[in-house]
């Protein structure tokens, strides 16, 4: 492995879905503050929704997401009946009636869901919101319990993207992350959205898993892409067992060091490549005909909370417990504890747990590192000039840049940042130059690659 890679990748960084980062909300973003933030949107631009499900039905071990094991479903009726409410809550606050050009169900899993609360809560979308002609509705799902009855379902109600965590195929890797599903489990439920009206299928597969080695990834890629997803992401296990109880399960002596984790994220990448999917920004690829490998060509891909989107809308209203949004003004996310949550929307308050305003050079920054991350380039002082900043405004991440300069991983000219072939695995090092806000930061994140 190249030496210099291996000693940037050690590096952590944040993920950079959102500038400033979610260790950096704070309480000073209540509920007033959002209603007022809601209230000033404007009625004729777009809007993206995102409804979040915390439970799931088996538990993985590798997650760090906010779930609940789902073993009966009073609970989640019980979360349905209070999703519902919010929903009302949230299009109430609004100015007007709006349209929605994006829809995305996360989690958790979304399908843990009877089809007929799904249905009922999409109607209930569908009764406070329009679409736009060309909106993306789009559900993330597990193959394991995905139903017939449940495929039909997502395909009559009109979702034109389904994802779903495949993660690695190799038996003794699957049961190391306690998510057995062989090939033809993950077919079948493929072929069943695919009856049903479901055009968009997107894969996750996930690198440095314990006891995965390149030749299992590679073998995962090629059985993928036997299936033909249309988006594919390809994420690093970012082991966070301080934060993610239930990722103590695994053994850390079975995990990849950074060294290996470097060699399959460059093997599955050349892998995909080759199965002739294109590189999006710094971990997705998409088949050249689909949208979001359309929008990294003409520079118009976006980055948000679900990764990389070609979603333009500039206000994503979160809904659900521990949900992030985003507005002109600033970020919030609900309140996480599903208990908690309840008790506000059952009071009639929208849930707001915290956030952050956008202040002094946040959104500026938070453009650049934006670029950055989809386009691998960026003319800082052109964006600076359109937030009204002077040239050279970035000169405070001249010594980071000028490290990885130095390295061959980037190229900096005249304001422009560019970052190399063989730095693109580092971009989020590159777009960390740019963070004001991480010299301060007490939070921990995954390393780089």
């Amino acid at each position: 492995m190249d030496p210099v890679i291996d000693r940037y990748a050690r590096r952590a960084s944040p993920r950079y879905t959102s500038y400033p980062t979610a260790p950096h909300f704070g309480k000073e973003v209540d509920e007033a503050c959002y209603r007022g933030w809601l209230a000033e949107l404007d009625p004729s631009a777009p809007v993206s929704l995102y409804l979040h499900v915390p439970f799931c039905r088996q538990m993985c071990w590798y997650c760090g997401c906010n779930m609940k094991l789902a073993s009966r479903y009073d609970p989640v009726a019980d979360y349905v009946r209070t999703l519902r409410k919010e929903v009302a809550l949230t299009a109430d606050a609004l100015p007007d009636r709006m349209a929605v050009s994006h829809l995305h169900w996360g989690g958790g899993t979304p399908t843990a869901l009877s089809p007929d609360d799904l249905a009922t809560v999409m109607g209930d979308v569908r009764a406070r919101w329009d679409f736009t002609e060309n909106a993306e509705i789009a559900i993330e799902s597990d193959p394991r319990t995905l139903t017939p009855e449940m495929a039909a379902c997502i395909g009559a109600l009109g979702f034109t993207r389904a994802s779903f965590g495949v993660q690695e195929f190799d038996v003794k890797v699957q049961k190391a992350i306690n998510r057995v599903q062989p090939p033809a489990m993950v077919g079948d439920s493929v072929e069943q959205l695919r009856a049903g009206g479901v055009s968009g299928i997107n894969f996750d597969l996930i690198y440095g898993l314990p006891y995965q080695t390149v030749e299992s990834l590679i073998e995962t890629v090629k059985l993928s892409a036997g299936m033909r997803p249309d988006r594919v992401a390809l994420f690093g296990y970012a082991h966070v067992p301080w934060m993610a109880k239930n990722q103590r399960m695994i053994p850390e002596d079975a995990l990849p060091g950074a060294e290996e984790r470097a060699a399959q994220a460059s093997a599955a990448a050349e892998a995909l490549a080759a199965e002739g999917y294109v590189a999006i920004g710094l971990d997705h690829f998409a088949l050249p005909e689909d949208d979001l490998a359309i929008a990294a060509r003409d520079g118009w891909l976006r980055r948000n909370f679900q990764g990389y989107t070609t979603d333009q809308a500039e206000t994503l209203i979160g809904i659900g417990a521990t949900s992030i949004g985003r507005t002109p003004a600033g970020y919030l996310q609900n309140i996480a504890e599903t208990g908690a949550w309840a008790r506000a929307v059952e009071g009639g308050h929208l849930p707001v747990g915290k956030g952050r305003a956008f202040i002094g050079e946040d959104r500026l920054r938070g453009e650049v590192i934006e670029r950055l991350m989809c386009d691998g380039h960026v003319d800082a002082d052109a964006i600076g000039a359109k937030h009204g900043a002077s040239a050279g405004w970035w000169r405070d991440a001249a010594d980071a840049l000028a490290e990885m300069q130095r390295d061959g991983l980037v190229a900096v000219n005249a304001g422009r940042v560019s970052v190399t072939d063989r730095g693109r695995p580092l971009v989020r090092l590159a777009a960390a130059a740019f963070d004001t806000y991480l010299a301060e930061s007490t939070a921990r994140h995954s390393v780089a690659v």
